[in-house]
């Protein structure tokens, strides 16, 4: 009998794995659904080898023809990834708008879409909602697409009778959240691109001018200048010692980043960040919209605010903000209002404390978070310009700099070999 391994949610909503037998994929789901239990993930950890050979007038047990429609799940694709969600949903709810329910619709897209990717999670959706799974814990078995937060808007959606709704609020936030990054990718490639044309310019005067220059100084003899002195030693250790330097920053560069990646690392470095002028102030108004935007769509569509709370947690990407923001989610859940915990954090600015206050005392606490998630999204776009001008700036003025000193150091050094020659 074929054994399947299962993460699933109990009715106190903690997550359980474990494994069982059942006779089929659908028993299997019956047996969990008889248990209370509400699957997340259920996969075959071995199945009984099928045999080659069928008797005469055996129907096959799938088509090659709709097998080939309908895409393989385990066929070699790209890997399937976060990317994929958005692009699915939006064609997901360009046909469930139409009028077409979630199955056909997924069916539809397994059939007609072109991209490799989406084709083959398409075609897993299918088969799995062909058995009688609904959409939400389908989606639930491609946890590399779908996140939590995702499937319990998606779940809760289908148990309302509000899945487009849900789908366009759903598309909504996550638009906004890919906006964000393309504004944070945009706004980086200016400065980026000024760095490595300043290192470029520095790299060719250290490698390729200045031990020309050199040849031509010491050809005219004499004493040279101090800068000049400088400059000439700077172009010596640089091609002496210049490889060592650059492996050294690359092993500096590898271990920063093992170390950032451990949960220690992760919090002390976090905590750095909040520290510097614009990136501290970048990112604790990244976590308020994060608050805001997650927090908003997860209570509209009728996710309680215990989870709701705990939902968003998971979305706040700096750990210091995080911990504390655990910490007013337990104080929320002992009966504390929101406005007033969350200040103990010292996160949230307090005019949107008061935001927070006025819509938990009117009972419109959803349309105040969309105001402060609308109002932070403009903050951090003027708080990336000014970041990028700043950054563009200081790379400018030290590429100035460093050209200003080399023309300084070589025309001192030829004028005072000169009327020393002239002597």
């Amino acid at each position: 009998m074929p054994r399947f391994t299962y993460t699933a949610r109990d009715a106190s909503g903690a997550t359980v794995s474990d494994a069982l037998e059942a006779g089929s994929r659908q028993d299997a789901l019956r047996r969990l659904g008889a248990r209370g239990l509400r699957p997340l993930r259920l996969a075959e950890a071995s199945a009984p080898k099928k045999s080659k050979t069928r008797s005469a007038g055996e129907p096959p047990a799938s088509s090659p023809v709709t097998q080939s429609k309908i895409g393989n799940p385990k066929s070699k694709i790209p890997a399937l990834g976060r990317r994929h969600r958005l692009p699915f949903l939006e064609a997901l709810h360009d046909l469930t708008s139409s009028g077409l329910s979630a199955g056909e619709a997924v069916r539809l897209l397994a059939l007609r879409i072109n991209e490799p990717a989406l084709r083959t999670l398409c075609g897993g959706l299918w088969d799995r909602l062909s058995e009688g799974i609904p959409l939400s814990r389908a989606l639930g078995e491609f946890p590399a697409v779908f996140d939590e937060a995702s499937l319990n808007l998606l779940e809760a959606g289908e148990s309302t009778g509000n899945l487009n709704d849900t789908l366009e609020r759903l598309i909504a936030h996550l638009t906004a959240q890919r906006e964000l990054r393309n504004e944070v990718a945009t706004a980086m490639a200016y400065p980026a691109f000024m760095s490595v044309v300043a290192g470029g310019v520095v790299l060719f005067f250290l490698f390729f001018l200045l031990p020309r220059l050199q040849g031509l100084l010491d050809a005219l003899g004499g004493e040279l200048p101090p800068a000049t002195k400088l400059l000439v030693g700077l172009s010596d250790f640089a091609i002496a010692y210049g490889w060592f330097v650059v492996l050294g920053a690359v092993f500096a560069s590898l271990s920063a980043w093992r170390w950032r990646a451990s949960a220690a690392g992760r919090l002390v470095s976090d905590g750095w960040i909040l520290r510097l002028p614009l990136l501290g102030v970048f990112d604790t108004g990244r976590t308020v919209l994060a608050f805001s935007q997650t927090l908003s769509v997860l209570l509209e569509n009728g996710i309680t605010t215990s989870e709701a709370l705990r939902m968003t947690e998971r979305q706040i990407q700096n750990r210091v903000h995080r911990a504390a923001f655990d910490e007013a989610i337990d104080c929320v859940l002992e009966g504390e209002t929101m406005s007033v915990a969350l200040g103990r954090t010292g996160i949230f600015p307090p005019l949107v404390l008061d935001q927070l206050a006025i819509g938990e005392n009117t009972g419109n606490v959803v349309p105040a978070l969309k105001k402060m998630a609308a109002a932070y999204q403009r903050h951090l776009a003027a708080t990336l310009h000014k970041f990028t001008r700043v950054f563009a700036s200081a790379v400018l003025m030290g590429v100035f700099a460093f050209v200003g000193f080399i023309a300084y150091a070589i025309v001192t050094a030829v004028f005072q070999l000169s009327s020393s020659f002239s002597m």
